[in-house]
């Protein structure tokens, strides 16, 4: 039986017009054509002239057969097997499409496919494991000293190499069982073996490896293990990791990101598994980054990637690993201020001043940049930097051209202004004409663009806002040109400013109340939580989260404009007044931010702002708690 010939298609006509099939026959015709089975069928006659050939007429014959036979399997459409047999009782038919030699061999493949799901795979056994692992290392060894024997022929090494890069796809499914696999890997010294192949003439191999080292690392492994086995896992992972940190992986996979050429696909998928090695590792211990910093050329490789004007996976997937790099690690934020980051950064956002991103991924892209910048501003040279660069400047663009990197430019402000080390933003911030932009944003609704933007919410661009006007109340100085002008935003428009402040606290006031009837709650079903230390931290957290953080702002920024106006005091109180509230919450707020803030401590910013509110309280005429 020749299937090929079976499922042949034809060919197209050469001729345009379609070939169109013929209308299928309606129930009564074949209703008609049913011919009872035991009658006899003849017919004789004459042709016509024109079917004979000599001119003499021929006599037609027709032999008795089996009617109903002939009648359903030659008549069928297409031979079809099934036409007859799915008949209704109202007597339409319903065709399979298929010949009974079709039919039979997708029967003969449904038959092999049932057999072929009923066999479970084989689970792995530490004996498995280990033959699995012999196989690479007699691989690894057998292309080895073929390359040593024949550097330049590669005729007589090819067979080897393409078998050592199936022997390391083969290792793949290790990474489902790595309590049996890791320990095995380690002890056998297929880490050191792994990590030789990273020097790796060939590419492909290095790409292999790379992509084998990414899938054992993986935080999710062992995810499928019952609870019990889960810690199990994880010390088996954290065996595997810490095997290859001891033969310096680390730079070893930064030096094959120079060897990789991004235009080829393998090549980009090559990258990938690094910076997904990188991620893995820095998951397993974040401390890493510093090393990672220090140690290899990785932060300079990644300012160049994420500069590239062309956007792709990998320009994201950088982006992403700079802001874990920049996150939590002051040594690294310097560093990175020494590789001109700051400039990088701001040449990178300058391409959203005009247009937003053009997808989801870009738009992740742009928000770790944003990320990345702020947590670098944390700094203070890396603020001065900032400021050398025209950062402000650039952030007060971005603020009036309200596009996607409008909240991301308030934000980034927030953070470069913040502290004394902020003084010098915040005098270039009022220079740069950006009171009537942030004023203009405080008291505006959002842009259709940003509302149609859910990655950040309008009570975070509020909280952004609410910090860089504190951080110009503490920064600028008294009776300065820039500092009166700050004011003069208040009295205008018949306090309308102040008024929003107002309403802003009410809502979070509120929010508060109700934060702490849940906290009470829970206090009430678990009295414990009551004198454990770590439960009041936890509680100031939620609170803070639930409308405090808010209120301490507001309150702080009130007191500030009420300590310098008469008329905004006077409108303040008699505001305040209508809610049932007065100068005296204002202060309760105050002493509550001054108890905690700068706790665990004892960084200059910290004890400035606490200065601050205590001099805030003592014109209050209520002395601070200490």
């Amino acid at each position: 039986m020749d299937i090929d010939k079976l499922f042949k298609v034809p060919k197209l006509p050469i001729g345009g017009t379609k070939r169109k099939s013929s209308d299928n026959p309606t129930p009564e015709m074949l209703k008609k054509m049913r011919i009872d089975e035991n009658s006899d069928i003849s017919y004789s006659g004459p042709l016509s002239s024109e079917g004979s050939s000599n001119g003499k007429a021929r006599v037609a014959t027709v032999e008795e057969v089996d009617d109903q036979d002939s009648t359903r399997s030659d008549f069928a459409p297409g031979g079809d097997a099934d036409y007859f047999a799915e008949e209704d009782d109202e007597g339409r038919f319903y065709g399979g499409g298929l010949t009974s030699e079709q039919k039979e061999i997708l029967n003969i493949f449904d038959r092999a496919v049932g057999e072929s799901t009923q066999d479970e795979p084989e689970e792995l056994s530490i004996t498995t494991v280990r033959q699995m692992l012999l196989r690479f290392e007699r691989a690894v060894n057998k292309n080895t000293d073929q390359r040593s024997k024949y550097p330049n022929e590669p005729t007589r090494f090819i067979d080897s190499e393409a078998d050592l890069d199936s022997v390391i796809k083969s290792l793949l499914p290790l990474s489902q069982v790595p309590t049996l696999a890791y320990p095995e890997i380690v002890r056998s010294g297929t880490v050191t073996l792994l990590i030789g192949l990273l020097t790796h003439e060939n590419v492909d191999i290095v790409i292999d490896v790379v992509e084998l080292i990414h899938e054992l690392t993986d935080e999710d492994v062992g995810n499928d293990v019952d609870e019990e086995d889960r810690e199990d896992a994880d010390g088996a992972l954290k065996v595997l990791i810490e095997g290859f940190l001891e033969n310096s992986i680390l730079e070893l996979l930064v030096d094959n990101l120079g060897r990789m050429n991004e235009a080829e696909d393998s090549d980009r998928q090559g990258v990938f598994h690094v910076l997904g090695i990188f991620e893995n590792i820095l998951a397993f211990n974040p401390d890493l980054s510093a090393q990672l910093v220090k140690q290899t050329k990785f932060l300079s490789w990644i300012l160049q990637r994420v500069s590239s004007k062309d956007h792709d996976e990998n320009r994201s997937y950088a982006a992403e690993l700079l802001s874990i790099l920049l996150q939590n690690n002051a040594e690294n934020r310097i560093e990175f201020g020494k590789q001109d980051g700051v400039e990088v950064m701001l040449k990178v956002i300058s391409q959203y001043r005009r247009k937003d991103p053009i997808d989801a991924d870009e738009s992740e892209f742009m928000e770790n940049i944003f990320d990345s910048l702020c947590s670098s501003l944390s700094e203070a040279s890396v603020k001065q930097l900032f400021l050398d660069a025209e950062g402000t400047d650039l952030m007060v663009l971005l603020m009036k051209e309200k596009m996607q990197s409008k909240s991301r430019s308030v934000k980034t402000l927030d953070y470069a202004m913040s502290g004394p080390s902020g003084s010098a933003t915040c005098e270039a911030f009022v220079e740069a004409l950006g009171l009537k932009t942030l004023f203009s944003t405080f008291m505006g609704k959002p842009s259709k663009k940003q509302k149609n933007n859910t990655s950040t919410s309008g009570s975070e661009d509020i909280s952004h806002i609410l910090g860089i006007i504190a951080s110009l109340f503490s920064n600028l100085s008294s009776d300065s040109p820039a500092r009166i002008r700050l004011l003069a935003k208040f009295v205008e428009a018949n306090f309308e400013k102040v008024d929003k402040l107002l309403d802003i606290r009410e809502s979070a006031r509120l929010r508060l109340k109700t934060t702490d009837i849940q906290i009470k709650s829970e206090m009430t079903q678990n009295k414990d939580m009551a004198n454990d230390d770590d439960d009041a931290d936890s509680r100031y957290l939620k609170r803070l989260d639930g409308g405090l953080f808010t209120l301490q702002m507001v309150d702080y920024i009130l007191a500030w404009i009420i300590m310098e106006d008469d008329g905004i005091r006077f409108h303040v109180l008699q505001m305040l007044n209508r809610k049932n509230q007065g100068l005296l919450d204002i202060v309760d707020t105050l002493k509550l931010y001054y108890d905690n803030v700068g706790d665990g401590t004892e960084d200059i910013e910290g004890s400035s702002q606490k200065d601050i509110l205590g001099g805030l309280i003592s014109a209050l005429d209520l002395p601070p708690t200490v």
